[in-house]
């Protein structure tokens, strides 16, 4: 007896359809997540100069009150440039200062500012929709502040 016939052949492989629809789940998880990723990493970054200004504020006000001169005159305590921001004391007098932490790099675009009385303003990257401040530093898209 002859049961050739009965024999199942199985199928090996993807068909294209099946290849398809993979990619365009790929293709659609990753146009989500790469945006998403890339602004993570750049809210990553931003914490650098947050912490930064606040620091050289606090090194400014130390500066200040040390000794009998009272002024912000000779004040060079700033922080170190990095791949990513570089620091730059302005206005300095007796009763003033303004430093401004200025991206560089990958974070090209960003600028940040803080002065003696803890004034901070923002300006961002229009293109990646982020906006810009004059009364507080934005840390994410929509024109969020940090408190």
């Amino acid at each position: 007896m002859n049961f050739r016939f009965l024999s199942v052949r199985r199928a090996r492989g993807f068909t294209l359809v099946e290849i398809l629809v993979v990619l365009a789940i790929v293709g659609i998880l990753t146009a989500v997540a790469v945006p998403a990723y890339r602004d993570y990493v750049i809210r990553a970054r931003l914490t650098e100069a947050f912490s930064a200004l606040g620091g050289v504020q606090t090194a400014a006000e130390d500066y200040w009150s040390s000794g009998d001169a009272h002024t912000y005159v000779g004040f060079n305590r700033m922080p170190s440039n990095t791949a990513n921001f570089t620091y730059a004391l302005s206005n300095a007098t007796a009763s003033s200062f303004l430093v401004t932490a200025t991206g560089a790099g990958p974070m090209a675009g960003f600028t940040y500012t803080i002065d003696q009385s803890g004034n901070r303003t923002s300006a961002t990257p229009t293109t990646l929709g982020w906006g810009s401040s004059t009364s507080c530093w934005i840390d994410r898209k929509g024109a969020g502040c940090v408190q």
